[in-house]
């Protein structure tokens, strides 16, 4: 891992590359072809294929590994704290189903139109959420990450923050949080909305800035355009393969993910965002033989309207690779995914969400990222002096 660490660690893609949310397109600079060296690594949930998500363990080897960003999803607690787990139903991220003081609060929820049967962060104050302990959520393809299970406790969105602050003092360079808003409608519907808590604690640890290092995601615009309101910081408009998302649905509107990819949609998206962020398989479909297909114009099309355009969930295993890319048998085995990176390097991708850090950091490398970390012990970023952290 040290050898690892020593080659990735001081990859430095600076935050300013996120550029600030614009309050219209026109507010915004012309975009040129990306520069690679700038390409941001996004540790989804840490470094997920390598530590159960969403623990300090995996946001850590994340950073070590080179990312640039980690992401927390935002759920809340009972008493209107935000934790970080990938969802609200907790049974397959805690040991909370082996804890028989909590068995009662097992229930069936409906989550944005859906029935969801488990247990709920909204159902714990947070003093009982840090009582469970978290487990690998894909044991059957990450089963090496089961040994860390038990070990790891719920943190806090303020918890994280700190973390990133930690980091960015031992590596030497800014760390930035990437916090999700997830189900906000459903959310708010219960009383518990995320984005007021969410804004209050980005104001109260000053990162209410362009330049800072904070980036808020969202699949739902409403989110994020409540978020635009009150803070500065910049955007990002999660795009879905299918459908629409749930408050335009809960809303009557009938603009799906589909239309937001289009041009016109995404005119609409730079609106209030500087980012989009749609799966992988928007940019480089696959094939119904498994294989990757003709890419789409989305890239382009993305910078066109002067969006920056980051794509999700890269990961290692076979299954989740293209058909040609895949090697041996099992689908939990390692394929190529080098491959995967640079293709979509070479269309100009501007950041990676990655649960592979170190091969997202290894792929920004190889095409000519910066290799060792050369900036001085004030973490001057280039950026003016309201930008630094």
């Amino acid at each position: 891992m040290r050898k690892i660490a020593a080659t990735t660690l001081a990859l430095l893609t600076p935050f300013a590359a996120a550029g600030a949310a614009p309050a219209a397109a026109t507010a915004v600079s012309a975009v040129s072809v990306p520069d690679r060296s700038q390409v941001v690594i996004v540790g989804h949930r840490g470094s997920a294929g390598h530590r159960p998500e969403h623990t300090q363990g995996s946001y850590e080897l994340a950073v070590a590994m080179g990312a640039d960003w980690i992401e927390p999803d935002l759920v809340p607690t009972k008493d209107h704290v935000l934790v970080v787990r990938h969802e609200n139903e907790i049974s397959g991220t805690t040991d909370v189903s082996l804890r028989p003081e909590f068995a009662a609060r097992r229930t069936t929820k409906v989550v944005d139109g859906r029935d969801v049967t488990g247990w709920f962060t909204e159902d714990f104050t947070l003093a009982e959420l840090k009582t469970l302990r978290a487990v690998e959520r894909l044991p059957a393809v990450r089963q090496r990450n089961t040994v860390y299970n038990g070990y790891y406790q719920v943190l806090t969105f303020q918890e994280v923050l700190d973390l990133a602050k930690g980091l960015s003092r031992r590596y030497g360079r800014q760390v930035g949080v990437f916090p999700e808003t997830k189900h906000p409608t459903y959310f708010r519907s219960i009383g518990l909305p995320l984005e007021e808590p969410l804004i209050e604690t980005v104001k109260r640890n000053g990162l209410n800035r362009p330049g800072g290092s904070v980036v808020v995601q969202s699949f739902e615009p409403s989110s994020l355009k409540r978020v635009a309101k009150e803070l500065r910081v910049p955007l990002w408009q999660a795009l879905g393969t299918t459908g629409r998302p749930y408050d335009l649905t809960a809303a009557g509107d009938p603009t799906t993910y589909a239309d937001m990819m289009k041009p016109e949609g995404l005119a609409k998206i730079a609106e209030y965002a500087r980012w989009i962020g749609p799966d992988k398989s928007s940019v480089i479909p696959i094939n119904p033989d498994g294989g990757s297909g003709t890419p789409t114009t989305l890239v382009a099309d993305a910078h066109r309207a002067r969006l920056k355009i980051g794509v999700y969930t890269f990961r290692s295993e076979n299954q989740y690779l293209p058909l040609q890319l895949r090697r041996g048998q099992l689908p939990a085995e390692h394929g190529d995914a080098l491959a995967e990176y640079r293709a979509h390097l070479d269309l100009g991708v501007d950041a990676f969400v990655t649960d592979y850090p170190d091969t997202a950091a290894l792929a920004k490398a190889e095409l000519g990222g910066p290799r060792e970390h050369v900036q001085p012990k004030q973490f001057d970023n280039g950026l003016p002096e309201e930008g630094r952290e």
